[in-house]
C-alpha cells in the first residue's frame, strides 16, 4: 500500500516591500528634478521678461518677482521691426523645410525601394555629410555666396539650410520607407500606378508621422541657426530672430538690455513650443513607428 505524500504548506516569502516603496517614492522625485533642471533656463527667461528693471538689477537676485511689466515686449515691437524678424525666420525655415522634404522624400524612396546603381556609395556619402558640423562648411559657403552674389538674399539661407538638412531627411525617411509592407505597393502597381503616383498617393500618406517628425527637426534647425544668418544677412530688414536678439542694444554701450533680450528669447521660442504641442501626436507616432516590425 503506497502512501501519497501530502504537500506541505509553505509560507510565502516576503518580498522586499521597503525596496519597492522606496523605488515608488524616488522615481517621481527624480522625474520632477529632471523636469525642473530642464525647464529652469526657460522659466528664468520667462520671469525675466516680465520683471521691472529694478528687480533685474537687484542684489541679491530676485527669483520670483512681485512686480510685473509688459514694457519689454512693447519696447521690442515698437523700437525695432521685430515682426519683420519673425517673418524672415518663418519664411526661411518653412521654405527650407518644404524643399528638404520635397527633395528628400523621393530620394529616400528611391534608395529604399528602387535600389539604384551605387546605392551603398550614395548612402555612405550621405552618412558622411551628416557627420560634418555646419561650421566646417562656413568658409566654403561664404565663397559660394559671394561668387553667386546672393548676399542679403533669402536664398543665401534657404540653400545652405536645405543642403545641411537634406542628408538627415533622406536617412530618416529611408528607414521609415523600409518598414512599410511591400505587398501594398505591389498591389498598387498591378492596378496601374506608376512610381510617382505610388509615392504621392500611397507611400507618403502612410508615412505622414515620419514626414512631420523630420519636418519639425529641419524647421527647428533653420529657425535657431545663427552663424549663417549673421554673416549672409547684413541688412536690418532681413535679419532673423536669433541674430536680432543677439544684437539688441541698450540706451548706451554700457547698458545690457536684459529685459528685451529675455522678451526676444520668449518670442523666438514660443512658435517652436506651439509647433511641437500642435503636432505632438504625430511626433510620437513618427518616433515609435519604426520601433516594431510586423
Amino acid at each position: 500500500m503506497s502512501v501519497t505524500p501530502q504537500a506541505v504548506p509553505t509560507t510565502p516569502k516576503r518580498t522586499g516591500g521597503t525596496k519597492f516603496s522606496l523605488k515608488k517614492i524616488l522615481l517621481p522625485i527624480i522625474v520632477v528634478l529632471v523636469v525642473i533642471f530642464s525647464l529652469a533656463p526657460a522659466l528664468w527667461q520667462l520671469l525675466t521678461s516680465f520683471k521691472v528693471n529694478e528687480d533685474i538689477a537687484a542684489v541679491p537676485t530676485v527669483y520670483f518677482p512681485t512686480r510685473f511689466t509688459f514694457n519689454h515686449y512693447i519696447e521690442l515691437f515698437t523700437r525695432r521691426p521685430f515682426w519683420r524678424y519673425i517673418f524672415n525666420s518663418a519664411f526661411v525655415s518653412i521654405t527650407s523645410t518644404a524643399v528638404s522634404l520635397a527633395i528628400g522624400a523621393p530620394a529616400a524612396y528611391a534608395l529604399a525601394r528602387l535600389r539604384p546603381w551605387g546605392e551603398r556609395a550614395i548612402l555612405a556619402s550621405v552618412l558622411i555629410v551628416t557627420l560634418f558640423p555646419g561650421i566646417l562648411l562656413f568658409l566654403g559657403l561664404l565663397e559660394i555666396i559671394q561668387a553667386l552674389k546672393l548676399g542679403n538674399n533669402y536664398l543665401a539661407l534657404i540653400i545652405p539650410y536645405t543642403a545641411i538638412n537634406l542628408p538627415l531627411t533622406i536617412l530618416v525617411l529611408r528607414s521609415f520607407f523600409q518598414q512599410l509592407p511591400k505587398d501594398l505597393e505591389d498591389s498598387a502597381r498591378v492596378d496601374g500606378y506608376n512610381t510617382f503616383q505610388l509615392l504621392w498617393q500611397i507611400v507618403l500618406p502612410m508615412t505622414l508621422p515620419a514626414l512631420v517628425t523630420t519636418g519639425i527637426l529641419t524647421f527647428i534647425f533653420a529657425w535657431n541657426e545663427f552663424i549663417f544668418a549673421l554673416t549672409f544677412m547684413t541688412r536690418e530688414e532681413l535679419k532673423t530672430i536669433p541674430v536680432a536678439a543677439a544684437q539688441l542694444g541698450g540706451a548706451t554701450i554700457y547698458e545690457i538690455p536684459y529685459g528685451p533680450i529675455a522678451a526676444a528669447t520668449v518670442v523666438g521660442t514660443l512658435p517652436l513650443i506651439l509647433l511641437v504641442l500642435f503636432f505632438q501626436r504625430r511626433i510620437v507616432q513618427g518616433l515609435t513607428a519604426g520601433a516594431v516590425k510586423g
